[in-house]
């Protein structure tokens, strides 16, 4: 007489954990596909909500705005596309060594900026788009709300400088060499408003939570500060040292700080 083969167990459901990793892997997978339809272009969307479409200086920031930013920091030829929307006026330098660990590539003199500058500063192109957007859409922006007039001109201590990381000792022998080594940073001391009001990091920065909290030339500083944290890689103000009480020190590349 046949015997039945012994009944095969049923395969066993799978696990909430095993769901989960499919589920995962077939969103990601939709994912991926979405974003190489939309970076070569077989799917067309709205610039703003593209992060493969060029920066637009002019337009207000958005939550793509810092991620464009860095991607055309990176790539020279897409910086200098960049900056040569933002309306600014400069002069390519070409580019030099001056020292060990001291020069510049990819930089430009600004000659005018939509605001007064005083000296033309020496600027890496990543440093100049970086400030171009920080005065459009950080600084201009608290001066209006802060006094309802725009800032005219902005002193600065310099850019360009083949020196080392200054901690508050003078420049250190055998320190790092600070961003301004590389045209990378610039130090701003003062505004100078419409009517002609100065503000300077030196006698206006808050010093107290009553002067924070009372007087406008403080409150657009902090906003001023606050902004730059969004469009330069670095920013130090007095808060962070004594080397600093008298400007804000903005910089490109190096590690994130906002002081």
């Amino acid at each position: 007489m046949a015997v039945d083969p012994p009944e095969r167990p049923a395969e066993p459901a799978p696990s909430h954990r095993r769901r989960w990793l499919l589920a995962a892997a077939a969103a990601g997978a939709a994912l991926a596909a979405a974003a190489w339809a939309v970076a070569t272009g077989t799917v067309e969307i709205p610039e703003r909500f593209n992060p493969w479409a060029p920066l637009d200086v002019a337009a207000p920031p958005d939550w793509l705005t810092g991620f464009k930013l860095e991607r055309a920091r990176r790539e020279p030829a897409r910086c200098l596309a960049a900056l040569a929307q933002t309306g600014m006026q400069y002069d390519l330098l070409p580019d030099r060594v001056t020292g060990p660990g001291c020069g510049f590539e990819n930089a430009v003199r600004l000659r005018s900026a939509g605001v007064r500058l005083g000296t033309s500063p020496s600027l890496s192109c990543p440093m100049a788009l970086s400030f171009f957007m920080w005065e459009r859409h950080a600084l201009q922006p608290a001066a209006r709300q802060r006094f309802g007039q725009p800032v005219v001109a902005i002193e600065h201590l310099g850019s360009y400088a083949c020196r080392n990381v200054n901690r508050g000792e003078g420049a250190v022998p055998g320190a790092s060499r600070s961003r301004h080594a590389t045209a990378d940073a610039l130090d701003v001391a003062g505004l100078t408003l419409a009517d002609s009001r100065r503000i300077t990091v030196l006698h206006d920065w808050p010093r107290s939570s009553a002067t924070s909290t009372d007087d406008p030339a403080a409150l657009l500083l902090r906003d001023a500060h606050h902004g730059a944290c969004r469009f330069f890689n670095g920013v130090l103000g007095p808060d962070y040292n004594a080397a600093h009480r008298d400007h804000f020190h903005l910089e490109t590349g190096g590690y994130g700080m906002c002081r």
